[in-house]
């Protein structure tokens, strides 16, 4: 009977107006997502917002550290860590925070849904938090740089990127990133994920760092100060907790239950609510005392006092045009990584290397950076995070119109929302990634100009922390390897104007010329339409080969005289 209505439900969405604007899977669009269905795109939006919920807190957390606007004049305590005056304005820096957060994800992932139809969230980036925190404005403003000029920066990339993705600049770079190093990203951004779900902050603590070895097996007991304690290794309860959380969802995945990683997670955080325990997420301890109280307000709502458009353009240092020069292109390359990757995860992507909604989506992005300027966050990216709405079916933008309708709810919900354990999302994180790293079979490994790149571009996202980074390496060595050949295709016009230019200059020069604008996607469509009915005609004649083959062997022998 349930099954009934959702069936009505999913039917009668997709033959309207709105399934057929979002390619809903029935809708009669032009190119409908396979396999989308209005149910299941909610249940994809409510996983993809709590596998990214832990970036409420976090980014505030993190954000709080550069101390904001506010000012520290204590002579004798140059960072104020014990000033009370300032330890009052950084506590209602971070409730700004968390608000601005949540603002701005819900306000970006709502554009890419809406605009580019994409199942991707948005959120401040995490290590782009990291570095205008702590190399560009300082721990508590300890740098030359104020957090207002950092804002302003920021603000000033946006608006580059805006224009790097209006006249086409930002998809040109992107597809000249070789098709090798966007399948590699994919396997790449899966170990990224599975490195982050296996660390404490925003993992089950499974991988811990080290002095002489950099990281090793973690799972350890730590003191008042947080190091760990020694032959206490795989003994930490909340370690025990998520590898339990990971069982739990790869179980349900194996028995295809929908909604498997989401009842993982809810799972393992109910659990960990419950106080009194060993791997409660509230112990007694001032720490967990101050949780709990946030924990028990569950309504809550607190309005941007101290952040909002705070920013100062006296760009003359010369430190800020390098922290901006920074961030635009690490923000390229994760932005850029990231959204080719789900699309190949998520099955949308074309075999020019292109997606639908492209254009649109790195036009959100670049919005969503100067809007979480005037809010005070560092710059927004697309998440990495959104694998795991892809992995429950999410297909189109009502994913992230729904991701961003419970970003809206935790505006006043943020004690709930802002208290997901680590350990129950980090489980979702390495499910998600060891499902992302099945594209590495599409690589050609044979080839050594092909293998080495892709190699490196899957080993440095998650040794260097940095999906950049790694595309970095993976493009530079595809260069000095294969540099002779990817000259001589420049010099001979290998890339025409058809993969060059936005689409809506083409539509101008076409109209100019008096000739009829066709758009490639179509193209590939009606190829990759002639090709099934050649492949289908051929099943056929097999069919019909192996039936003529098995009634000759059934056929009686002639009787001879």
């Amino acid at each position: 009977m349930a099954g009934s209505i959702l069936d009505r439900l999913n039917q009668s969405v997709a033959q309207s107006r709105v399934g057929k604007y979002f390619c809903l899977e029935g809708s009669g669009a032009r190119r409908e997502r396979v396999g989308s269905k209005f149910t299941t795109e909610i249940r994809a939006g409510l996983t993809t917002f709590v596998t990214m919920a832990y970036i409420i807190s976090v980014n505030a957390l993190i954000v709080t550290d550069s101390g904001g606007p506010c000012v520290c004049e204590n002579a004798e305590d140059p960072v104020c860590l014990t000033d009370p005056a300032y330890n009052e304005c950084l506590g209602t820096l971070k409730l700004d925070m968390i608000t601005a957060t949540a603002a701005i994800a819900c306000i970006s992932t709502l554009l890419m849904g809406l605009f580019a139809n994409l199942p991707i969230g948005l959120a401040p980036g995490m290590g782009l938090n990291a570095y205008f925190t702590y190399t560009v404005v300082g721990f508590h403003g300890g740098n030359k740089i104020k957090y207002e000029t950092a804002l302003a920066a920021v603000f000033v990339e946006g608006l580059l990127f805006i224009l790097l993705s209006f006249f086409g600049v930002r998809q040109w770079l992107a597809r000249l990133i070789p098709q090798s190093i966007k399948i590699a990203s994919g396997a790449g951004i899966g170990l990224y994920l599975c490195f982050i779900g296996m660390q404490t902050s925003a993992g089950i603590g499974l991988i811990g760092a080290d002095a002489a070895t950099l990281v090793h097996l973690d799972g350890c007991d730590r003191d008042a100060t947080g190091v760990c304690i020694d032959g206490t290794h795989m003994r930490s309860p909340t370690t025990w907790m998520g590898i339990f959380g990971f069982i739990l969802i790869s179980i349900l995945l194996t028995l295809r239950v929908k909604g498997s990683v989401l009842y993982g997670i809810l799972a393992v955080s109910i659990l960990s609510w419950i106080r009194g325990t060993n791997f409660t997420y509230f112990p007694y301890t001032p720490a967990g005392e101050a949780s709990f109280d946030y924990f028990k307000k569950v309504v809550t709502f607190h309005p941007i006092q101290m952040t909002f458009a705070k920013m100062n353009f006296d760009l003359n240092n010369h430190e800020i045009w390098i922290a901006l020069i920074t961030f635009l292109y690490v923000d390229i390359m994760d932005t850029t990584g990231t959204l080719y990757s789900m699309a190949k995860f998520g099955g949308y992507m074309y075999r020019n290397g292109d997606f639908d909604g492209s254009t649109a989506a790195f036009l959100c992005d670049a919005s969503s950076i100067t809007i979480g300027a005037l809010f005070g966050v560092p710059p927004v990216t697309a998440y990495i995070e959104s694998g795991a709405g892809i992995t429950e079916g999410g297909r189109t933008g009502l994913t992230s119109i729904f991701t961003a309708f419970l970003f809206f709810v935790s505006l006043f919900f943020s004690p709930i929302f802002a208290s997901f354990p680590p350990w129950a999302t980090g489980p979702a994180l390495i499910v998600v990634g060891s499902m992302m790293a099945k594209s590495v079979q599409s690589i050609n490994w044979n080839y050594v100009g092909d293998a080495i790149p892709a190699f490196l571009t899957i080993a440095l996202m998650p040794l260097s922390y940095s999906i950049s980074y790694g595309l970095i390496a993976g493009i530079g060595t595809y260069a000095a390897i294969n540099g002779s050949i990817y000259v001589l295709e420049l010099i001979s016009g290998g890339f025409t104007v058809e993969n060059v230019l936005p689409a809506w200059m083409q539509i101008i020069i076409c109209k100019i010329n008096g000739t009829t604008y066709v758009d490639p996607l179509d193209k590939m469509d009606e190829e990759d339409r002639l090709e099934r009915e050649l492949a289908a005609r051929a099943d056929a004649v097999d069919a019909k080969i192996e039936i003529d083959t098995h009634g000759a062997q059934l056929a009686p022998a002639p009787v001879e005289h």
